[in-house]
């Protein structure tokens, strides 16, 4: 039965990405279908086509692998005459001259900057040898860019140039091409809506829980035998909370004269008040009962803004002086307070961000995991096979209840949906942001160029980037197989990320 779940979990975390990729690609299909681009392929997946069916002019279908998509658009590499064309007639427009051919204009522009490189004793003849020189340094990739155009625009019928991706405006083609991230992280926000507001948090509340019998510095109890941890000596000094009567059960509702609407609120005031004697208003039965008790200034572990342990240089845990008044917190499922919600998507998002920033430096990491010279960190760096494999774990575990299970299930398909919008808007080729980054330039330099009275400008040729396209891609097969190799040699385990507090 586990091995059945574990496969479930595997198959509802592909549906999961498979979903999110299809509406990632629909995010892209939809406005360029509404800016009337001549859309061939919609597909979620890559490799082999499972399934496939043509309405009207597009064909719909889903391919064996589910860890990507895309949607076909003629004209993602314009046709060499296309980004020449519009300079060619401004510049002769603007010479007061009619161009007699296609080149015409950059062949006069050709034959000044032929003058300009003589040195007045060889008529100009070491031009033409530069320029050859030029042009046979560049012949390395003229026959890729000739083929990426060719196959960009194998589809585009006589008459249709104007329904390409490059006939676009700049507006129009940021607006496609910066969809489908949104469409991810829109998809993010609302599944941490549901996770966080719909289903909540487990939250320490004011009702108490335990009730701890006596106070122990940490120094100290650090010093003590495994065995005497959980107990208390005749010469420990007890709590205030135990002296006091406190009971399980009982709600404490202001401490100090400060009204206590949450554990936090209720920790931060006896912190405050160390040393010092002051009212506890507690409900007990529905009753009200008021005590006075000192509260006791101990030695506590210091924690940092993520609630983790403050460690010294030697590793022992930092201590500092608070207040203890010696109870434990009931835990209870609540949603997340509407107005802490925003925070929350940011701190989501800010995180994916700095992860990404971080990369190069995780996959050094990762790098010296593969080769076995450092330890799998569970907060580290994990690839889509570790990512099925902890979804796996998820759903035929019996540590965790149904909802809990869902919850966590949600959580990492949020993390997702936020990380395929945080990486498609890196400003690299072939990612989302690459195209948008084009879009931007291409757009500055028509403004530009407008500013200088040269008239409008043809769209940017970008398969002179080529290169830097195949090195991104190149760079992004070498991440995926390390990934791949390191979540099935050294998997991170559901264990192991409830043991870092992840």
């Amino acid at each position: 039965m586990t091995v059945v779940l574990y496969i479930v979990g595997i198959i509802l975390f592909l549906i999961g990405i498979s979903i999110s990729i299809a509406l990632h690609e629909l995010g892209h299909l939809t406005p360029a279908k509404k800016f009337g681009v001549k859309v061939t392929h919609y597909m979620v997946g890559f490799g082999p086509t499972l399934f496939s069916f043509r309405r009207g002019e597009t064909e719909y279908g889903i391919k064996a692998f589910p860890l990507g998509g895309f949607i076909a658009m003629p004209g993602m590499y314009p046709p060499e005459e296309a980004t020449k064309a519009r300079h060619e007639t401004a510049a002769a427009a603007q010479k007061g001259g009619t161009a007699a051919g296609p080149n015409a204009a950059l062949d006069s522009t050709d034959n000044e900057t032929s003058g300009r490189l003589g040195d007045g004793t060889d008529d100009g003849a070491a031009a033409p040898l530069r320029r050859d020189r030029k042009k046979r340094k560049g012949r390395l990739f003229e026959d890729t860019m000739a083929d990426a155009r060719g196959f960009s625009n194998q589809e585009i019928e006589p008459g249709e140039e104007h329904r390409t991706f490059y006939a676009l405006s700049v507006p129009k083609r940021l607006v496609v091409m910066f969809s489908g991230p949104l469409v991810n992280l829109v998809l993010g926000i609302l599944i941490m809506a549901i996770s966080l507001l719909g289903i909540g948090v487990i939250t320490p509340t004011t009702t108490v829980q335990t009730v701890v019998e006596c106070a122990v510095p940490a120094s100290e109890a650090q010093q003590r035998p495994a065995s005497e941890q959980n107990t208390c000596r005749d010469d420990d000094q007890l709590t205030p909370a135990w002296e006091a009567g406190i009971k399980p059960g009982d709600e404490i509702t202001s401490i100090a004269g400060v009204e206590t609407k949450d554990w936090d609120q209720l920790s931060s005031v006896i912190k405050d008040h160390a040393g010092e004697r002051v009212d506890v208003d507690f409900i007990r039965d529905g009753q009200a009962h008021t005590v006075t008790v000192p509260i006791i200034a101990t030695e506590r572990p210091k924690v940092d803004g993520a609630g983790k342990t403050v460690l010294n240089p030697d590793g022992t845990p930092q201590t500092e002086t608070q207040g203890f008044f010696g109870v434990g917190p009931v835990q209870e499922r609540q949603s997340l307070p509407l107005d802490e919600f925003p925070g929350a998507v940011w701190d989501q998002v800010s995180g994916v961000f700095h992860a990404i920033l971080t990369l190069p430096v995780k996959l050094v990491d990762i790098g010296e995991v593969a080769v076995g010279t450092k330890d799998r960190d569970a907060e580290g760096l994990v690839g889509m096979v570790g990512v099925g494999r902890i979804a796996g774990e998820i759903v035929s575990t019996d540590q965790i209840d149904v909802v809990d299970k869902a919850q966590m299930g949600l959580g990492m398909l949020g993390s997702l949906n936020i990380f395929l919008f945080a990486f498609n808007m890196i400003p690299l080729l072939p990612l989302d942001g690459g195209h948008i980054a084009v879009g931007l330039y291409e757009g500055a330099r028509r403004r530009i160029n407008r500013w200088r009275g040269r008239g409008l400008v043809g769209p940017f040729d970008t398969a002179k980037l080529l290169p830097l396209t195949y090195v991104c891609i190149g760079l992004m097969l070498c991440m995926t197989a390390l990934l791949v190799y390191v979540d099935l040699v050294k998997p991170i385990t559901l264990d192991a990320i409830f043991n870092s507090g992840g």
